[in-house]
């Protein structure tokens, strides 16, 4: 079970399956962050600065040059969420990648959210025929993955911009095959060495036979 018991609450409300399991980040895996999050803070009034590989301390006040104290990032990420339908688009061939996938697989997305606003975020999957189920979490994410397992032996893939999502998900899924992938790898430079046992991806148009093959299909 999931640690977080709203998230356990998602999953019990999805139909069992033994179909080989895809389970996909959203931010900056499918839809795009990156790009448009620096957008939005400067509507805000805010800069971000691509220092280092974190939003706490790289987001800057425009007009006093000071760094934004961890709690207004926080805000600033709570109040883009509120208005993602407006600024965010999915990323380059992530639809049709994963739509060649799920002819064979289970594909379920677990993004780390607010609750609070996944019927934001629904509603924006859907504009984009990313139909897929959609789980929210405000914990650690490897035990999501387990319980959306289950009991059967099936095959697990999870794809992550964040290497300690993909930690998670070896720690509490020893066999899944860990991807990371992110939709604008601007940032990458700026990331420390992925974990062992994590595979890079470059984009998703190359990402298909990789994750086929992980899966089995």
């Amino acid at each position: 079970m999931s640690d977080d018991p709203e998230t356990a609450r998602q999953i019990a409300e999805l139909a069992a399956s033994d179909l080989p399991l895809l389970v996909l980040d959203v931010d900056d895996v499918i839809l795009e962050f990156i790009r448009p999050f620096p957008r939005y803070l400067q509507s805000r009034g805010y800069e971000l600065r691509f220092d280092s590989f974190a939003l706490n301390g790289n987001v800057f006040d425009r007009a006093t040059g000071e760094r934004a104290p961890k709690e207004v990032v926080h805000q600033l990420v709570d109040d883009f969420f509120v208005v993602q339908d407006e600024w965010q688009e999915p990323a380059e061939d992530a639809a049709e990648t994963i739509a060649n996938i799920a002819r064979a697989a289970e594909v379920v997305l677990l993004t780390a959210m607010p609750h609070r606003h996944w019927a934001t975020r629904r509603k924006l999957l859907d504009r984009f025929e990313l139909d897929y189920p959609l789980l929210t979490t405000e914990r650690a994410k490897g035990p999501a993955i387990k319980a959306l397992r289950g009991n059967h032996p099936r095959p697990v893939a999870f794809i992550d911009d964040m290497p300690y999502n993909l930690v998670s998900a070896r720690e509490t899924v020893h066999d899944a095959h860990l991807f990371h992938l992110m939709a604008d790898t601007s940032m990458r430079a700026l990331m420390p060495p992925l974990p062992d046992g994590i595979t890079m991806l470059d984009q998703w148009r190359d990402a298909e036979p990789e994750i086929s093959r992980a899966l089995g299909l």
